[in-house]
């Protein structure tokens, strides 16, 4: 059995299981009793009645109407779907860096492993579809007990390697979950930004509500190096030696128009994004972007 207490912090889940991780947009599944599908099915919320048909379920049939009117009817009931899930976490060799208590990848396993426990604990469905240039394993999307363990396995078992292909994981996802649903994509988005925002624009086209948190490393967001430094790429062959300080300025340019280029393009498409660094308190985090959802759906 994997280890748990590696990725689930009981601190970070006491502070936020109180909290309900509800879906921005209207998807097929919603939160048990928050909402109502347009389907048929059981459930405890009666709609109508309907005449009896050949080939109805008995269990189905009023013997109270009929005892009174001598007919058969059926009951029908409006379905309570539960709203499905699905992680999308990055293991792409990038996400393997960390200079401090977590790698990046360490951290979004984290982030996900946490959202999976909040959504089982609401009786939801949640999937997991880890990735690098190809899909590396994949979850079912359900909400069984053992669900859990099984995500926790998933994300246990891959360590970062290889380089990462978010457009085609996107067009892959959007055609392996036809349904709609709530897509948490959870990666550092290093790659070609045209072909990322392709791929989550397609989720959405998809009626997928979407929702990005942004793994980055302080060393990334500050660029704190001084003195001679050798940087290795960690998804090529590629290797640096240079004097940082001659590299700050421009870094910290280009990094700001990649950070400002995600946000906008996320926000003229509404894709819901958080940018995260590994030194935040993971329960800060997560109470944070799930406190300003609810509050932005109750004021719909």
């Amino acid at each position: 059995m994997p280890d748990s207490k590696r990725f689930l912090h009981p601190e970070a889940i006491k502070r936020i299981a109180r909290l309900d991780l509800r879906a921005q947009h209207i998807v097929e599944g919603f939160l048990s009793g928050m909402h109502r599908s347009p389907y048929f099915g059981q459930s405890v919320e009666f709609l109508q009645h309907r005449e009896y048909a050949p080939g109805d379920d008995l269990r189905h049939v009023d013997w109270k109407v009929w005892a009174r009117q001598d007919r058969l009817y059926i009951k029908q009931f409006e379905e309570d779907t539960n709203m499905r899930v699905n992680l999308l976490v990055d293991v792409s060799s990038s996400m393997g860096y960390g200079d401090g208590h977590l790698t990046k990848y360490e951290y979004a396993a984290t982030i996900a492993a946490s959202l999976a426990f909040l959504i089982l604990k609401h009786q939801d469905a949640v999937g997991c579809l880890t990735f690098d240039d190809k899909v590396r394993a994949k979850i079912q999307t359900l909400s069984k007990r053992t669900q859990l363990n099984s995500i926790i396995q998933s994300l246990d078992v891959n360590e970062p390697r290889d380089k990462t292909d978010l457009g085609n994981i996107f067009i892959e996802a959007a055609q392996t979950y036809p349904r709609r649903g709530m897509m948490i994509v959870i990666s550092d988005l290093f790659g070609d930004v045209e072909a990322t925002m392709k791929g989550l624009r397609l989720l959405r086209q998809r009626g997928h509500d979407v929702l990005v948190f942004h793994v980055m490393d302080d060393d990334e967001l500050e660029f704190p190096f001084t003195g001679p430094t050798r940087f290795e790429d960690m998804e090529s062959e590629t290797r640096l030696n240079c004097n940082p300080k001659a590299l700050r300025d421009g870094y910290l340019e280009a990094l700001n128009e990649f950070l400002d280029d995600v946000r906008r393009q996320c926000a003229k498409n509404a894709i819901d994004y958080a940018l995260v660094k590994t030194s935040d308190p993971l329960d800060a985090v997560l109470a944070e972007v799930l406190s300003r959802r609810m509050a932005r759906n109750r004021s719909r």
